[in-house]
């Protein structure tokens, strides 16, 4: 089947149930609400250096039957797999490593979906098709390379096969074993992190801060309002700068895939003082975001992180991923799981070089995996 493809600038140029229908995914940062939250908030574009440049394809009726996200970037700000040093070999070579081309979800380094193919056409054969107008593209443009991030284990095996090289990474996600509540999660450790956890849930208890966990429409207009003030403070201490997304973001989400957020609030004598700010999906919870205007010893761990697994238990969802990086949360129960990204460089000579440095960088992130695995809480590791 003769499938046309072609380049668009914006996620609104296209229907967004055409869109969505053709993901058939529940995962949220393919969905044309969020996509279109961060392009028409001016959270991506061409002037913060992401440049849309989603890849669609029709067949004969005109129907559509192939997606990728993509963006042409002009840096590597926001992605969570690190390539600042392969840009800098470039330009030691006086060679341009950017623009490139990304197909990740921006600012989200969460492991989903990262194009869709409808299921009347081979996807193998399809997939390659798509991959063949992606490199042709990229070499008409002088785009020097196309990155796929945080796709999932089979998919990263898939694009490997077709000579995109894989990247392994490690994040921690929780898992959940039939847990019937936070306590029952909690038998499974060895009594001393068992004790340790419950005397950080107990520290913010003491404090006299208390916690609520806000889902759709409960989340008021409020409640986005003192999020977000928290949420660019918290960017604001921490490296001086804001944010990379901003209000009208959110408040875009609010309207858009409003069941799929779940807000934490936390308070303090009856005032709003912190806020985290979740994504989830059938399976899988998503923390992403968080800010406070008060310190309080253990909130972040509470909010990000306790507040969460409860939800995920009581709502029978299957893994929490709270966000990249962070080793203290091994102590916390959150095992460290491989993430996988494929890269495609034009430059024959630099994609060898870069194919050969993933080969030799994967036995020392196998074995940092292996170290974090020792240090899990529970009393049998093999549970």
């Amino acid at each position: 089947m003769p499938i046309q493809f072609k380049i668009l600038n914006s996620i609104a140029e296209i229907d967004s149930e055409a869109w969505n229908q053709l993901w058939a995914s529940s995962y949220p940062f393919v969905q044309h609400g969020f996509l279109d939250a961060l392009e028409t908030s001016g959270s991506v574009s061409p002037q913060t250096g992401w440049r849309p440049q989603h890849i669609v394809g029709y067949d004969a009726d005109e129907e559509l039957v192939f997606a990728i996200i993509a963006y042409l970037k002009e840096h590597s700000w926001g992605e969570y797999v690190f390539d600042f040093a392969w840009a800098d070999a470039y330009q030691r070579n006086h060679l341009a490593y950017y623009p490139k081309l990304l197909t990740a979800a921006p600012f989200t380094p969460a492991t989903g979906p990262r194009w869709a193919i409808s299921e009347k056409l081979d996807q193998d054969s399809t997939l390659l098709l798509g991959l063949e107008f992606l490199q042709n593209y990229c070499l008409s443009q002088h785009i020097s390379s196309w990155h796929c991030l945080f796709t999932d284990e089979h998919n990263s095996n898939k694009l490997s096969g077709f000579k995109v090289a894989q990247r392994i990474g490690c994040q921690f996600h929780w898992h959940n074993k039939n847990y019937s509540s936070f306590d029952d999660f909690l038998e499974h450790f060895t009594s001393r992190k068992r004790k340790n956890l419950r005397k950080e849930r107990q520290t913010v208890t003491a404090a006299g801060v208390q916690l609520q966990r806000l889902t759709g429409n409960d989340i008021t207009q409020q409640h986005w309002d003192n999020f977000y003030q928290f949420y660019h403070t918290t960017y604001l201490k921490r490296s001086g700068s804001t944010g990379y997304l901003n209000r009208d973001f959110f408040q875009r989400l609010a309207t858009t895939i409003p069941d799929q957020l779940l807000m934490v609030v936390a308070e303090h004598n009856h005032q709003p003082i912190a806020a985290a700010l979740f994504f989830f999906d059938n399976q899988k919870l998503y923390g992403r975001y968080w800010g406070c205007r008060q310190e309080v010893s253990g909130l972040h761990f509470e909010a990000c992180y306790y507040q969460g697994i409860e939800f995920a238990i009581e709502r029978g969802i299957q893994i929490f991923d709270p966000g990249a990086q962070g080793e203290h949360k091994i102590q916390r129960g959150f095992e460290p799981t491989f993430t996988y990204s494929n890269h495609w460089l034009a430059h024959p000579e630099f994609s060898h070089a870069i194919n050969d440095f993933l080969q030799k960088e994967k036995p020392s992130i196998i074995e940092y995996h292996n170290q974090c695995s020792e240090h899990l809480p529970f009393k049998d590791l093999k549970y």
